[in-house]
């Protein structure tokens, strides 16, 4: 039966995001029926639980929950302005922790956002990564452009060690690169920098 559940809502809730100047959000309204919730105010007070959750995780509410105004049309074909959130992937998320966990369409949306969680993690570990990858590839670069300038104009090996120690106290808030070794567990004969 959840299997049902994933198959039937995950197309749903994609297609419910919206973007606004690059973030993703979702109407709360939309998400109601979407989580099994019939009627507004009890969606709201779901919302509401949320909300204090986000603040209690020292996150500004405001950010992840929106209060916005928007015009629906009635079955008489005219308008009424209608109260709605703008909810973040987190707000979302928050909002299917605080859910009734008996409804079969609460307990998709939490597994739902585990997963997009982890993803997100494993994304953003990667992105890191590669960073340091390219960071490490930047200072490669730059020690052997400083070692052959040194060279160059006649410094020697002993001299270029003063000048890497130095620039390293400099970095790390004048700790010495052994003290920075011994502080990181980095052995004496592999360099700093790894």
């Amino acid at each position: 039966m959840e299997g049902d559940v994933v198959t039937r809502l995950h197309p749903f809730f994609e297609q419910m995001v919206q973007t606004q100047e690059g973030i993703e959000f979702w109407y709360a309204r939309d998400l109601q029926g979407l989580l099994g919730y019939t009627e507004w105010r009890n969606f709201l007070k779901v919302i509401e639980k949320a909300r204090e959750e986000c603040e209690n995780a020292k996150y500004e509410s405001i950010d992840h929950f929106v209060d916005v105004n928007k015009m629906v049309t009635l079955g008489s074909g005219s308008e009424r302005q209608i109260d709605d959130v703008k909810c973040t992937r987190y707000a979302c998320y928050l909002i299917a922790q605080n859910g009734d966990p008996r409804k079969e369409e609460i307990v998709f949306a939490q597994s739902y956002f585990a997963v997009q969680t982890r993803k997100q993690e494993i994304i953003e570990e990667h992105i890191r990564l590669i960073e340091r990858l390219h960071a490490r590839k930047t200072l490669d670069e730059s020690e052997i452009e400083l070692s052959r300038n040194l060279y160059e104009r006649g410094v020697s090996d002993s001299g270029f060690a003063r000048i890497r120690s130095r620039g390293d106290a400099a970095l790390f808030g004048g700790h010495s690169t052994q003290a920075m070794k011994d502080r990181m567990g980095v052995p004496a004969k592999k360099p700093l920098a790894t």
